[in-house]
């Protein structure tokens, strides 16, 4: 049970509480414990109350008005915030609210309003968050797993490595929501039929995991009635190029390019060349990272050939080079001097950096999108 002292306090109003707060610091700044414990404050006014560090556990604060309140660790200090676990905060004004670290573990927040609240690394586990308003406020790093989020606003809300298991997104617009294609998936999620058609196109590394399998995640468009944008390529590289590789195959992925890429894609035991012939068959375009390393790979010359070979059966361009270094620019290689004369070439020789590789990215990315002459 609650501190009789400390809920006659907070009763006297919150410049009353605020300055006992202040006064009642031990000598290293910290505050001392307050027991705040199955209180019960129905509607009571405690904007920009300073309740870092207070035990607020199951306490009933239905409906009561915490706009600008501080429930963080104490500042400067960084502790866990104040413990809010199994607290009724139906209906409550957390608008503007510091909430950092704070513990709402199976916390009842029906109808809140988060709108603009700071809940960094918060432990919402359990917490049964429908209808609550999220417009704005920080998630990152929040422990959402087995949360309740059933008709919640979550407008321009940051879920930036949120942690996700069985959360669940039910009738939810994800569509401005920020740091979705970073979310820390601990275990698939729901997110159900209308999620999925008031968000329109979402980052796929969000999709695959919340336990969305490719195959539907390809034919989600048609399900809604959307146009199907489906395109696919073939990565060719040398295996020495790999961080470049795993990066452009990852993001291509994420923008929906279907990518065949071999150390994720080849079959168990396949017979190596016949598959490499069919995935670029098969394939829209073909994606050639050159190298130091790749002008001296059979196998890439090998790809090459066999794009240009499409490029004759189809009467379109397939292959889409681009470049990690000047060698291809020198090299006397014969199938790359041809492919140097005939070809822009797309530079991503300082790919580490990050502004220049997503200016080379977008370039890619728009290349590998745009439709033949015939579909158009």
């Amino acid at each position: 049970m609650a501190n009789e002292e400390h809920v006659k306090r907070l009763e006297q109003g919150v410049a009353e509480w605020n300055a006992w707060r202040a006064e009642q610091a031990d000598r290293y700044g910290l505050p001392n414990d307050v027991d705040l414990t199955e209180a019960v404050l129905r509607r009571a006014d405690l904007r920009g109350a300073n309740l870092y560090m207070a035990d607020l556990t199951g306490a009933d604060l239905a409906g009561a008005n915490l706009q600008d309140a501080y429930l963080s660790y104490a500042p400067g200090v960084d502790l866990t915030g104040a413990n809010l676990r199994e607290a009724n905060l139906t209906d409550i004004n957390l608008t503007d609210a510091v909430l950092i670290g704070t513990e709402l573990h199976s916390a009842e927040l029906l109808g809140a309003d988060l709108t603009r609240a700071n809940l960094q690394r918060a432990n919402l586990q359990r917490a049964y968050l429908s209808t609550a308003i999220l417009r704005a406020a920080d998630l990152e790093g929040a422990n959402l797993r087995h949360a309740d989020l059933t008709d919640a606003d979550l407008h321009g809300a940051n879920l930036t490595n949120a942690k996700l298991m069985e959360t669940i997104f039910g009738n939810v617009d994800l569509s401005s929501v920020t740091g979705l294609e970073a979310c820390d998936h601990r275990g698939p999620s729901v997110v159900d039929y209308r999620t999925l058609q008031k968000s329109g196109r979402l980052p796929l590394s969000f999709l695959r995991g919340v336990g969305l399998p490719d195959k539907l995640i390809d034919y989600l468009p048609s399900i809604f009635d959307q146009a199907i944008q489906y395109y696919s390529c073939f990565i060719s590289y040398s295996s020495r190029d790999q961080d470049f590789a795993d990066r452009i195959h990852a993001d291509l992925q994420n923008k929906g390019v279907r990518c065949w890429f071999a150390p994720h894609d080849m079959p168990i035991g396949g017979k190596i060349r016949d598959e490499i012939d069919a995935a670029i068959r098969l394939r829209d375009k073909v994606l050639l990272i050159l190298s130091k390393h790749s002008i001296k790979s059979d196998w890439v010359e090998d790809e090459v050939t066999k794009a240009f070979a499409e490029e004759r059966r189809r009467g379109q361009t397939v292959l889409f080079p681009v470049r990690l270094d000047e060698v291809v620019m020198d090299t006397g290689e014969a199938w790359a001097v041809k492919l140097r004369d005939q070809r822009n070439i797309g530079d991503f020789r300082r790919w580490k950096d990050h502004d220049r590789y997503r200016r080379g990215f977008e370039r890619v990315l728009r290349d590998l999108k745009q439709l033949p002459e015939s579909e158009k």
